[in-house]
């Protein structure tokens, strides 16, 4: 994670790297079928205080949960739990088959074009697996949260609005809303009034801003604690301002 401001968006596009190198870190590619692996272990940061919260955050493509738990455990109220979790390797459609983390494939940046529907729902169900051992631990849905950068947060959108879980609020940074047209008749009952924070910077090169309006627009029609914030400048990263706004978020979801 970076904070990366340009002075214009023209100016940030004339030196963007490869997607690849945008969404990911070391390329390996797969020359036979992969095995199924096990999901990686996650990045634990256990509460400064008595535990009565925990926030799960989802890393981007090809990153971990290491490249997000020190960043989110810096603006964490102390009694917040926070648990980053690693996508396993695959093969990723979107870089020519080239294996990263990934929590599902990515087929195309097109927002009209196909989606790894099977892997998505996948992937919603390793979070919610998440949560429910968090509940089984004792602590209540409605005093968990999730979120996610990038393909992360497009997979905690997805998971908030399919779970089975009341949760205590979503943070949804620089994403995109998956398979978008099933919304809002795949929408579960439990989440459509907790509070959303959606983020994203005006100059991203990698998903782009039109594709966190879109989604915005889209959620506002049936998400009533839904709220858009645009950073001026940002691009596919976050800086200090997002991540104050986020800092106040949780504290206000998770008091």
């Amino acid at each position: 994670m970076g904070q990366t401001v340009a002075k214009s968006c023209s100016e940030a596009l004339n030196s963007i790297p490869p997607v690849s190198e945008c969404m990911g870190g070391k390329l390996t590619k797969l020359t036979e079928k992969p095995s199924v692996v096990k999901m990686p272990d996650p990045v634990v940061v256990s509460a400064a205080a008595k535990h009565t919260g925990t926030l799960i955050f989802l890393h981007g493509l090809g990153d971990t949960g290491h490249g997000w738990a020190s960043s989110i455990a810096a603006i964490r109220p102390p009694h917040v739990k926070v648990i980053c979790p690693t996508a396993s390797k695959m093969p990723v459609t979107l870089n020519s088959g080239f294996e990263m983390p990934s929590w599902f494939d990515l087929m195309t940046l097109e927002a009209t074009g196909p989606e790894d529907e099977d892997g998505i729902k996948k992937a919603a169900c390793l979070v919610n697996a998440l949560i429910a051992d968090e509940v089984k631990a004792g602590v209540p849905s409605e005093r968990i949260m999730i979120g996610g950068f990038s393909q992360g947060g497009a997979l905690a959108l997805y998971t908030a609005l399919t779970s089975e879980y009341k949760l205590g609020g979503v943070i949804a940074l620089s994403c995109w809303t998956p398979l978008h047209k099933q919304l809002p008749s795949s929408v579960s009952a439990h989440n459509r009034q907790i509070p959303f924070l959606q983020a994203h910077g005006d100059c991203d090169p990698v998903v782009p801003y039109r594709w966190g309006q879109l989604s915005s627009t889209l959620l506002k029609g049936f998400l009533s604690g839904h709220q858009f914030k645009t950073y001026k400048g940002l691009m596919h990263s976050s800086n200090e301002e997002e991540m104050q706004d986020v800092k106040k978020f949780i504290s206000d979801c998770l008091p």
